[in-house]
């Protein structure tokens, strides 16, 4: 049996708890991440500030169509009433309810307009509510689902682990700590199976007696070119 046998073992054990671990990171930060449902509330937000200042707008328009529509009675009360009898009076306050009524249709006028406007408003806070409740509701969906598979991937990582632990105690600590560094320099990927007569990390064409000692040897055999260990089964 060749000296990579078990160092072959161990970096297909390896490359799945890479796998594994980088799908967790994923799941994980995706789990972390709230910026859909952040941006969705800021909206709502935005259209509740609208909504609130729109209405606003609205009840200061009737307060003052309501001030103007009480000061026309008392200047029509006073004008119709008989308690003016001097004509300039009653001239004076023929204009001023002439004006007050000029001034109330274009306070009802803007009146209609806030009117509209909190209708408008209070469509737009609905419908980004409605986005709201779908988002969350999505997305609630999906959590559920990306925690289920993490749990799965965590089982199967445990059993990895182990898996690993049986592997590494049948490998001499020479060949592990090779191996070890190797795949600190190499991205993780320390042993490269010889396939079609070539390295198959790299590409690289492997003469017969360099792959004869890669079956047999009962040392580690290098990849001339980029250095990984070599296995041939």
């Amino acid at each position: 049996m060749s000296a990579a046998l078990g160092l072959f073992r161990l970096q297909q054990v390896d490359s799945h708890i890479d796998h594994i671990e980088a799908q967790l990171v994923k799941i994980r930060e995706t789990l972390k991440n709230d910026s859909e449902i952040r941006t969705a509330k800021e909206q709502v937000n935005i259209a509740e500030t609208k909504h609130r200042e729109s209405e606003r707008s609205r009840q200061i328009s009737e307060e003052e169509a309501r001030d103007k529509q009480i000061k026309i009675q008392q200047a029509e009360s006073n004008l119709y009433g008989g308690s003016v009898q001097n004509p300039k009076e009653l001239l004076d306050l023929q204009a001023d309810v002439a004006y007050l009524k000029k001034h109330l249709k274009l306070i009802e006028d803007q009146e209609l307009e806030a009117m509209l406007m909190v209708e408008s408003t209070k469509a737009e806070l609905q419908s980004v509510l409605d986005d709201l409740k779908r988002v969350q509701a999505r997305l609630d969906g999906e959590k559920d689902k990306l925690i289920s598979e993490e749990e799965s991937l965590s089982r199967s990582l445990a059993d990895l682990q182990t898996e690993r632990k049986a592997t590494i105690s049948q490998i001499e600590n020479g060949f592990l700590k090779s191996y070890e560094t190797l795949r600190i320099q190499r991205r993780g990927l320390a042993v490269a199976e010889v396939t079609e007569n070539a390295c198959r990390a790299c590409g690289t064409t492997l003469n017969a007696a360099l792959q004869q000692s890669a079956r047999h040897a009962s040392e580690l055999v290098y990849c001339p070119s980029c250095g990984r260990i070599l296995y041939a089964g």
